[in-house]
């Protein structure tokens, strides 16, 4: 397996400027996860590592060698595509050889690999199978062992599971970070799944306009996000965020929203800003009596997903937020709740949208 370096990579078709000066290592065996709405360039990334597409400037390595001008099959890796990509009239076992023997591999290897592979992803039985005769989640599994077989340094996976349905992604998850652990190889994916981002990274890259706004591990990206964009964009549902102003009175400067929802804040930076940002996680959104500030809410829709229910509400001046409710009684759409939070959970941002850490008192 092999480390892999991105420095200063951009990526333009004509005038569209699609990446623009991404910067990235990730480490020997690591997986990495690649998130962002569409069109922020994500994709476009992993084909530029894949070598399916030239970049326009930067330089990319892969263990101790610079690959800008090596072709894909120089590389030594391996991509898994969203749409399967398998021949159709070949059966499974075919299917994953055929690369090998094109590149004239001696047999004896090829059914050594194969053989590991079918451990691996429980084909066996599937072998002399074609495409036409396996579900979705099997010609995935095809795809991921033709992957396998090729042993190569770096894996690369375009949403992969984006076409199979909620339980065989699920299971599909399960056996990719399976795989993962077995391997222990260099893992690069790309998805729109916030939960297949949270379960599957060692780290998150959190793309937008072509830019990373910001890489970590799931979990500190989640507590502590650098900006707005990345505190609503991971978690699901996204934070709630809410406009607030400053005011100065005495030795309190207080933050406060337009439903009238106020909090004490400290720190220097915040002290000649006009206005800031005030997020709170739909989970950390308290009930009923508690010892911090409250304000009001009507439930607007109530969604129901077992245990959890979120409900979807509307401040006394209209600002929605969404509450996460445990238990099966929910309140009812059109009831007034009474909401607050422990300021511990509280995310402050200031007007340049950056984080500004313990700002609630």
């Amino acid at each position: 397996m092999a480390r892999l370096n991105l420095d200063q990579v951009s990526k333009s078709f004509g005038t569209a400027e699609i990446l623009k000066a991404v910067s990235l290592s990730i480490e020997d065996g690591e997986f990495v996860v690649l998130v962002g709405p569409s069109g922020c360039g994500k994709s476009t990334l992993l084909r530029l590592i894949a070598g399916l597409d030239p970049m326009t400037s930067g330089t990319l390595q892969i263990g101790d060698r610079v690959v800008n001008d090596l072709a894909p099959a120089e590389r030594k890796i391996a991509m898994v595509f969203q749409s399967y990509a398998l021949y159709p009239h070949r059966n499974v076992r075919d299917n994953m050889t055929f690369g090998l023997k094109f590149s004239g591999m001696k047999k004896d290897e090829i059914d050594r690999r194969v053989a590991e592979a079918t451990r691996m992803l429980q084909l066996g039985e599937l072998l002399e199978r074609k495409p036409r005769d396996l579900s979705g989640g099997q010609r995935q599994r095809v795809a991921i062992g033709r992957a396998i077989v090729r042993e190569p340094d770096v894996f690369l996976f375009d949403e992969p599971l984006s076409n199979l349905d909620a339980a065989l992604r699920v299971s599909t998850r399960v056996e990719i970070a399976r795989l993962h652990a077995m391997l222990r190889a260099t893992m690069i994916y790309v998805t729109h799944d916030q939960t297949e981002a949270m379960t599957l990274a060692d780290r998150i890259v959190v793309m937008n306009k072509g830019r990373i706004e910001q890489v970590g591990a799931p979990l500190d990206l989640y507590f502590t996000p650098a900006n707005l964009f990345v505190a609503g964009f991971i978690g699901s549902p996204g934070m709630n965020l809410f406009s607030a102003h400053l005011t100065q009175a005495a030795e309190t400067l207080t933050a406060t929203t337009g439903f009238g929802y106020a909090l004490p804040v400290k720190g220097a930076t915040l002290a000649s800003a006009a206005s800031v940002t005030i997020g709170i996680r739909p989970e950390h959104v308290l009930f009923g009596e508690t010892p911090y500030q409250a304000f009001s809410a009507r439930v607007d829709l109530v969604e129901r997903l077992g245990e959890i229910s979120y409900l979807y509400c509307a401040t006394v001046n209209g600002t929605p937020l969404i509450a996460e409710w445990r238990g099966r009684h929910t309140p009812s759409v059109g009831d007034t709740v009474k909401l607050s939070a422990d300021p511990g959970t509280i995310h402050m941002f200031g007007a340049d949208g950056t984080r500004v850490p313990d700002a609630v008192r």
